[in-house]
């Protein structure tokens, strides 16, 4: 599975770049083809101008001959020397038109002599290099006229007249792009999910197994003759399966919870209570796990104010989490504490849980709060649990309507701060 998901990222970018690719030498080719045919509609308004020309010329003191022989016999006399410039510009104006040519233009005749015979205002001779031209006379004429006009295309005229068409192709492949970004990191997401799913099945396991496993045999204890008729047993054996089926419970519980945070179904009993003293009452809980680690925990309760609004039973349960959380990333000894509180701007106390335990990467602190989520431990490997807690930390912060965030450094410990407002 693992080299599947590379696997598909790398088809989907070749495809990707394929059709961007594809698309570029489209957009490419139908511009030299716009370009191509511009030039030829220059080139036909070109005969075109010549016609008119003919045509007048031949009108000219009525001598309309239709016949092609006949015409070319006329024609050999032909010259434009007998239209003014106005009449020129105007039949040459024309025959662009009629191609669909409308940029300005500058035009000039010349004679054999690369004399001007006529000329617009603004034609330079040295134009004549870039400009398109049309022999006006036959082979059999008595003298030589040729038609130079220069068109004065806007550079960016080609990319306007396909400017639909670029900007379709170019919001389409905008649009695949985004959609292979969404797809890549849909599939990546997807593969986070299976890990964490596969993760939190083992952690589940592992964490349920063990209490089944003591519940087992404490049965299997109580079921032997010894131990029937020993009543002090019996108590220890009862006593111990129902720690154990209350700590399954108290997981079972760990897992509901979460689904009621997902489907946000938390409901809150709130109401007036001392933030210190309900810290002080989790911490007292604590204070056996803490020294069973021979480790120290700190009250420095300084906030001056310290009334909160909030449920006693959820709020409890955050600091009970954030202590849980210190206590199980700490080193294998040394462990020392502290918890403190002080005024925060906006009405606000501040609650720092500080640890001196083994730290976070600054990866793991932009993840630390995600569901089921849990941190690399280095050489610690009896942390136990399904990331969970964090999570309902976040979320009943978030749901009083407070704030919590995490400042931690790899081997020198963690701080954990919640913002409530006060009342």
């Amino acid at each position: 599975m693992k080299k599947v998901f590379p696997l598909i990222v790398v088809l989907i970018s070749l495809s990707v770049l394929g059709i961007m690719f594809i698309q570029m030498s489209w957009i490419r080719n139908a511009m030299f083809m716009k370009s191509e045919q511009f030039h030829r509609e220059i080139n036909n308004s070109l005969i075109q101008s010549r016609d008119f020309l003919h045509e007048k010329f031949l009108k000219h003191g009525h001598q309309y001959i239709p016949d092609e022989e006949s015409k070319e016999f006329f024609l050999k006399d032909f010259t434009t020397q007998i239209f003014s410039d106005s009449e020129i510009q105007y039949m040459i104006s024309k025959a662009l038109t009629k191609n669909n040519v409308r940029q300005p233009f500058e035009f000039c005749i010349l004679n054999i002599f690369k004399n001007p015979v006529s000329q617009s205002d603004n034609f330079q001779l040295q134009d004549v290099n870039n400009a398109y031209s049309i022999r006006l006379t036959p082979d059999i004429s008595n003298q030589q006229e040729t038609l130079y006009l220069l068109v004065k295309e806007d550079r960016n005229y080609i990319i306007r007249q396909m400017g639909p068409m670029i900007l379709a192709s170019i919001i389409f492949t905008t649009i695949i792009i985004l959609a292979f970004v969404v797809t890549v990191r849909t599939i990546f997401n997807q593969k986070k999910i299976s890990e964490i799913k596969s993760d939190f099945i083992n952690n589940m396991t592992h964490e349920l197994k063990t209490p089944l496993a003591t519940i087992s045999l404490a049965i299997d204890a109580l079921t032997n003759q010894k131990v029937i008729s020993d009543q002090e047993k019996i108590r220890y054996y009862s006593a111990m399966i129902k720690e154990e089926n209350k700590r399954m419970n108290k997981q079972v519980e760990k897992i509901l919870q979460a689904a009621r945070l997902e489907k946000q179904d938390i409901k809150l009993n709130l109401q007036k209570m001392d933030a210190h003293e309900l810290i002080r009452k989790v911490a007292d809980n604590l204070i056996l796990q803490i020294q069973e680690k021979h480790g120290t925990i700190e009250l420095k309760l300084f906030a001056t104010k310290h009334e909160i609004e909030a449920d006693e039973v959820h709020f409890s349960n955050i600091i009970f989490n954030l202590l849980d959380n210190a206590i199980k990333y700490s080193r294998e000894s040394n462990l020392r504490i502290i918890v403190e509180t002080e005024m925060a701007p906006h009405d606000m106390i501040a609650i720092k849980v500080i640890d001196n335990g083994i730290g976070m990467s600054k990866e793991t602190q932009s993840r630390i709060f995600e569901k089921f989520y849990r941190a690399h431990t280095g050489n610690i490997h009896n942390v136990k649990g399904f990331g969970l807690g964090l999570t309902y930390v976040k979320a009943l912060v978030d749901a009083h309507g407070g704030k919590v965030k995490v400042d931690s450094t790899p081997e020198k410990g963690s701080t954990f701060t919640i913002m409530m407002k006060l009342v």
